[in-house]
């Protein structure tokens, strides 16, 4: 697998399919008021060889908030079992084109394993290349051992609410909100019920939508010039925040397409910052 982009074409997964080292996942996840079973569509539908890497599952399970970086060991665990090594060329991918498995991309990514892709348009684009789908019972995949992988936690890749709360005193990185412009400005609810809306002090809205289309990645140069609206260029310090740490990693993976590295994430994002008592929220009406 070519290591000079985050992402694998549907054409360049079909040519490395079934090869001994390639472990596809399937990462979809959806938002709870959705209410739709993704392990359930995975059983019926997935790419040929594809484990089901449950994001709600491997997580830091102690935690109150959603799905939180697991452990070193546990998330070595989860994916042993998924066949994954230290090794291993993973390709990601979820149901909606781009949404979940850049998050799973990321968690990859933090724990250190540099062989990471994401399927370029997921799924859909999967389907749309003539690309074949199969059940569990009729997939000719046939299951990977249990595999060797250790983790080695990169942890300058995530920020925590104290360091957020530090960098609203004292601005170091620009903070990029992928929620939308209406949950930003604190005019339109969050998705979990009791949770205000709003943003943090020195942050900036930047839609997570605005950097897709057909639920693909645009291209580099327009996500440069999409980023640079926001202040954004090659030198530039960033912590990427939604509204649980799954979209937020769809601006991660942009900003690492674009060439700008691997950069920060808060793991806790809005249904931490907003549910806690010692943080600022700012809303449209306080300008």
């Amino acid at each position: 697998m070519s290591l000079t982009s985050n992402l694998i074409s549907p054409a360049d997964l079909k040519s490395l399919l079934g090869g001994e080292n390639v472990r596809v996942l399937d990462c979809s996840w959806y938002m709870p008021g959705q209410q739709i079973d993704s392990k359930r569509e995975y059983l019926d539908k997935h790419i040929a060889g594809a484990k089901f890497f449950h994001i709600d599952e491997v997580c830091d399970q102690q935690s109150d908030l959603p799905h939180m970086l697991p452990t070193s060991a546990d998330f070595s665990q989860s994916v042993r079992r998924l066949g994954v090594d230290n090794d291993s060329d993973v390709v990601v991918y979820d149901s909606a084109g781009l949404f979940s498995a850049a998050r799973v991309w990321w968690m990859f990514r933090v724990f250190g394993h540099q062989k990471i892709r994401v399927l370029d348009g997921g799924l859909p684009a999967w389907i749309a290349s003539s690309g074949e789908v199969y059940d569990t019972n009729s997939d000719p995949i046939t299951e990977f051992i249990v595999s060797e992988f250790e983790a080695h936690l990169v942890p300058q890749a995530i920020v925590c609410k104290s360091q957020l709360q530090h960098n609203c005193q004292q601005p170091e990185a620009l903070v990029l909100d992928a929620r939308s412009n209406d949950r930003f400005l604190g005019t339109a609810p969050e998705p979990r019920a009791g949770l205000p809306s709003g943003h943090m002090p020195h942050s900036i809205s930047m839609p997570f939508t605005e950097l897709l289309e057909n639920g693909r990645l645009r291209p580099v140069e327009q996500l440069k010039e999409i980023l640079a609206t926001r202040g954004v260029n090659e030198s530039t310090k960033v912590i990427t925040s939604c509204g649980s740490g799954v979209t937020a990693a769809i601006i991660t993976l942009a900003l690492a397409e674009c060439g700008y590295g691997l950069q920060q994430l808060y793991d806790g994002s809005w249904t931490e910052w907003a549910s806690a008592d010692d943080t600022i929220i700012l809303t449209r009406i306080m300008y």
